[in-house]
């Protein structure tokens, strides 16, 4: 029997009503929230995800506006920009979109937001306030993954959760919010022992590595929810079948464009042995988006509360 899908798209839209709701009510104090983007350089995909945002959000009530440098930027010029954000009474929410350009450490300018305006939760003083669970922005993706647990009525308390990636965006936070909710959780990388095993143990297997299909059928407990948070590029046809069989759409996508997505765990082993899981694309994805704007406000309402 195949598992329920999680329908992203559908929980992506609801949070983003409720945001859009909070932003309206918000507005009552005389203007909208606010959120300035920051992009640097000019990386197309980077253009393409700071597009969807701002539209995004600016359907939802919230005023976004985005502040573009070229990838020749330098250091003082960026910091100088983040600082006149900080100051400007009008934002309540500043996203730096990664990554940057060679030459721009990341970390630095991360940490340069102030912490109440930091609305993807990356400042030091904030992923502090994660692992001691304590209020504060958390990073959109983990945070939309928790939202979907909770109005699926997933249990996410006593259960046994594995997690497949360390990364500061997705994979550590990830872990300490399921750590917070009671779940049991153990974190995998690529030095992980007999993985599949590992990842057989999961009641809750979530995953974040960016290799195509690497988890498959050996790695999916009969029964569990898989929540897939990779975007990888299946490139040739042979890829494509071993991926998704005879799969109509899929090889359409794929001759139309030359390419189609595929999540880190092998799609159709996913959907035989999960209870419910995400799919890619559509999945996770718009829960980012949702969980940005539901962040932005929660930010502007903060911000007004202590002034």
């Amino acid at each position: 029997m195949a598992g329920k899908i999680l329908d992203g798209k559908k929980i992506g839209a609801a949070i983003r009503a409720d945001a859009a709701e909070a932003a309206r009510e918000f507005a009552r104090c005389g203007r909208p929230p606010g959120l300035a983007v920051v992009l640097v350089g000019d990386d197309p995909a980077s253009a393409i995800y700071v597009r969807g945002k701002v539209k995004a959000s600016r359907e939802a009530g919230i005023a976004s506006e985005t502040h573009r440098l070229p990838a020749t930027t330098k250091a003082p010029e960026l910091a100088r920009l983040l600082d006149r954000l900080n100051q400007d009474d009008a934002v309540d929410a500043i996203l730096l979109q990664l990554p940057l350009p060679g030459g721009l450490d990341a970390s630095e300018f991360l940490a340069r937001i102030r912490p109440e305006k930091d609305v993807d939760g990356f400042h030091p003083e904030n992923v502090g306030r994660l692992v001691a669970n304590l209020p504060g922005p958390r990073p959109c993706t983990p945070a939309g993954i928790m939202e979907m647990f909770r109005r699926e009525g997933i249990p996410v308390k006593g259960s046994r959760a594995v997690v497949v990636g360390r990364s500061d965006i997705v994979g550590k936070p990830l872990a300490l919010l399921l750590l917070h909710q009671h779940a049991t959780v153990t974190v995998c990388h690529s030095r992980t022992r007999d993985l599949p095993a590992v990842c057989r143990e999961a009641d809750i297997l979530c995953t974040a590595i960016g290799r195509a299909a690497m988890v498959g059928a050996d790695g999916i407990r009969e029964g569990a929810v898989v929540v897939d948070v990779g975007m990888n590029r299946a490139e040739t046809e042979a890829q494509v079948r071993d991926f998704f069989g005879e799969d109509p759409k899929r090889l359409a996508r794929f001759r139309k464009n030359g390419y189609t997505l595929v999540g880190d765990v092998h799609p159709v082993a996913m959907r035989e042995r999960s209870s419910a899981y995400t799919p890619v694309p559509g999945g996770v994805g718009p829960l980012t988006i949702a969980m940005l704007l539901a962040n932005t406000v929660a930010l502007a309402v903060a911000r007004q509360s202590r002034a």
